[in-house]
């Protein structure tokens, strides 16, 4: 009897290909890894273990990275075919009344602690079986490479094979701890805000344009003290370090802080990206629609009115 194509029984073990995709993906072990939330060494041994399983080589290692070969190619090929089929099983109604398997979610450090972490056991509760990874950091992953099933971004991407819509505006002003004016006194003009200490983000490593907020109130505006993370500027503010700009949904949730010239607002937005080819599992469309009704029933914690 003619025993099956290599490509066949390797697609009875589907975790490795789903750590082979990864890596096609990302072109990396390292940025694969990060995606899937395990180490590289992991990859690298289920990848050396489909190998043996198909006599073949799947990759040529490069100096950029990862890089397929012929095989891979066709490996490819083949593997999103039973990718696409595995989620059409998890999207149907036959896959139980429960949503199962899992979620991952990238979200901006701020947005992320502030709101989503702060919602987020409700969405949980009424889906037990579901795992959730809720990627909140400085920087995003991307979902045309699969990287995430859903991204919170600061702006709308314009290529990729995507399905984006904007989740919500949310507004950004001043923000000084209470003791800090009680100190040095109320700032009331931009022009004053020149005589404190402003803090801010490290402007050489910005992960997003939208985040330069000083220059956008005034050209001449610079932080003098600097952080890549909008959570340790929060603390620093609350610590009476200085003044900076923060969402309202963070200003706001501490009594200890103030509004500082009050009139200065800044105007950013969220855009809810998916993959097109996933956005409408189960799971995935599940999450998208409790995180809009959730943004649209807390607009005034989001906008500071």
């Amino acid at each position: 009897m003619q025993s099956a194509p290599a490509y066949l029984q390797a697609l009875m073990h589907w975790d490795d290909l789903r750590f082979f995709l990864a890596v096609a993906r990302a072109g990396q072990l390292s940025r694969a890894a990060a995606a899937l939330g395990v180490d590289a060494t992991t990859i690298g041994r289920r990848l050396r273990r489909l190998e043996r399983a198909l006599g073949q080589t799947l990759f040529e290692q490069t100096r950029e990275g990862q890089t397929l070969t012929e095989a891979g190619e066709l490996l490819l090929l083949k593997a999103e075919g039973m990718e696409r089929h595995v989620r059409e099983i998890e999207a149907s109604p036959e896959a139980g009344q429960h949503l199962a398997g899992s979620i991952r979610v990238s979200v901006s450090e701020g947005f992320g602690t502030w709101f989503v972490a702060h919602h987020l056991a409700s969405f949980a509760a009424a889906h037990p079986r579901l795992r959730i990874d809720l990627v909140a950091s400085s920087g995003f992953l991307n979902p045309s490479r699969r990287e995430a099933d859903v991204a919170i971004l600061l702006a709308r991407p314009r290529k990729g094979p995507l399905y984006t819509k904007k989740l919500t505006d949310y507004r950004l002003r001043l923000y000084a701890a209470r003791s800090y004016l009680a100190q040095h006194g109320p700032v009331g003009t931009t022009a004053g805000l020149r005589d404190h200490p402003l803090i801010g983000y490290v402007p050489d490593l910005l992960y997003a344009p939208e985040l330069r907020y000083l220059t956008e109130i005034a050209p001449d505006l610079e932080p003098r003290i600097r952080s890549t993370s909008i959570n340790a500027q929060y603390r620093l503010v609350a610590a009476g370090a200085g003044i900076a700009v923060l969402p309202c949904f963070i200003g706001d949730a501490d009594a200890e802080l103030t509004r500082v010239v009050d009139e200065i607002t800044v105007t950013r937005s969220f855009w809810l990206v998916t993959h097109a080819d996933t956005r409408q599992l189960a799971r995935v469309e599940a999450f998208t629609a409790w995180l809009t009704q959730l943004a649209a029933a807390r607009q005034g914690r989001l906008l500071g009115t």
